[in-house]
């Protein structure tokens, strides 16, 4: 009988496998097993900061002289807000090592990154409330600007301005703006793109600084009336600068930028815009406010404080050209509202921060009553403005007063059917302040 040769094969693969690990053996290193792996102790003498995708991970602490050495691209995250939040809390707490991995190295050249280390070495604060604000929009869904308004600083050191820009689904921090160093001179706007002019001139607008608003204009195209109007609009209407996107560009052209600035109550409950126009002269002048359209923020205002016998809209168009500020009376009256007071209270100050300024107060009447009686009455409202002014600190000698009874009307005082109009006899009756600066 013939035998198998099955095993005579198993033995053979046996042998096979026995010299194969043998050769493996002699030819690899030998390691002990519980040996500990190898450590290069150079590069653990050298900080690292990881690479971090989310604002939510922890950052090592690291020595300040390093933190920044060594940058990533930049945290990324799908809302800008919450970047920003971040950047501040960071700022606060002087936290180099987040500041870094937050703004990352596109932003930070090493002299911006040297300024950031000591103003986080400052105890920087931010202020309160409203310490974080968006500035406006410089490209729809595309690119953004926020500030950080610092507590306790000078006017034109208070801000540390970012610019975001969008990548894909998340925003990125593009450029960082810090407020110059002690020493350094100070701009009147940190920024000095045509974003950066209109938002120092809107930002002054609501703190009433009517001199410092008139620095960011063409006076050849907006007047010192449109200036101190929005002042009384800001002022008197309550209006803010909305939280989301206040300034959105509408267009943007080499040297002509044009913004929406959108603005809201005091409480947030409504919301109006007007417009602003920027252009840029020949190089090296800034950008300037060329152009303010106030229409329908005047319209929102107008409809706001409707109701009564007064009527209101701060701005009117001058017959010979340019915007002139009116106050309003009720019929067959020459004491001023309230509102009205309010309004001058403003105007004096803009009169009194120059005595060389002058301005013309002319008289108005409804066309109701006789001719004589008309002139006197306008008289007296033209007088009334003039004396409260006065008594404000407002130099006699700047003022000049006309009484032109009801012979130039805003509004028609009859309708097409010869019918009374109520209400275009409310808008004549007041007194018009040429500003003649």
């Amino acid at each position: 009988m013939q035998r198998s040769k099955l095993p005579y094969f198993f033995l053979g693969l046996a042998a096979v496998l026995a010299v194969t690990a043998l050769v493996l053996l002699i030819l690899r290193p030998g390691v002990e097993p519980e040996a500990a792996p190898h450590r290069d102790t150079a590069a653990e003498e050298k900080p690292v900061i990881p690479k971090i995708d989310s604002i939510d991970e922890p950052v090592p602490t690291q020595d300040p002289e390093t933190a920044l050495k060594e940058l990533g691209v930049g945290v990324a995250a799908t809302n800008p807000s919450e970047l920003v939040n971040n950047i501040a809390k960071a700022l606060e707490a002087g936290d180099l090592a987040t500041l870094g991995r937050l703004i990352g190295k596109d932003a930070l050249d090493p002299r911006t990154a040297e300024r950031l280390k000591v103003l986080s070495a400052s105890n920087l604060r931010l202020r309160q409330p409203d310490g974080i604000r968006e500035v406006g929009v410089i490209e729809l869904n595309a690119r953004a600007r926020w500030s950080l308004e610092l507590e306790g600083q000078d006017a034109g050191r208070d801000r540390i301005l970012l610019d975001l820009k969008r990548d894909g689904k998340k925003w990125l921090v593009e450029k960082i703006t810090l407020p110059p160093a002690p020493g350094e001179p100070t701009p009147k706007a940190i920024m000095a793109d045509s974003l950066g002019v209109a938002d120092a001139f809107l930002q002054a607008v609501l703190k009433q600084d009517f001199e410092f608003a008139r620095d960011f204009v063409d006076p050849a195209t907006v007047s010192d009336a449109k200036i101190a109007g929005l002042c009384i609009l800001f002022e008197e209407g309550e209006y803010r600068m909305r939280k989301t996107k206040p300034l959105l560009a509408m267009f943007q052209r080499q040297d002509t930028v044009g913004y929406f600035a959108n603005v809201e109550t005091a409480d947030g409950s409504q919301s109006a815009q007007f417009t602003i126009t920027m252009r840029q002269p020949p190089a090296p002048a800034n950008w300037r406010v060329s152009e303010i359209n106030l229409d329908q923020l005047l319209a929102d205002y107008a409809r706001r404080v409707a109701g009564g016998d007064v009527y209101y809209s701060p701005l009117v168009k001058n017959p010979a050209g340019g915007d002139t500020l009116a106050l309003y009376f009720e019929f067959n009256e020459d004491s001023m509202s309230p509102r009205t007071r309010r309004q001058l209270e403003i105007v004096s100050l803009i009169l009194k921060s120059d005595p060389g300024k002058k301005l013309t107060l002319s008289g108005h009447t409804d066309s109701l009553g006789t001719e004589d009686y008309n002139r006197s009455l306008s008289e007296r409202r033209a007088d009334v403005v003039r004396d409260f002014l006065i008594k404000s600190g407002v130099d006699s000698a700047q003022i000049v007063t006309v009484a032109k009874g009801s012979s130039q009307p805003r509004r028609p005082n009859l309708t097409e059917s010869g019918e009374d109009n109520p209400e275009g006899r409310r808008a004549n009756r007041r007194t018009e302040i040429y500003l003649d600066f």
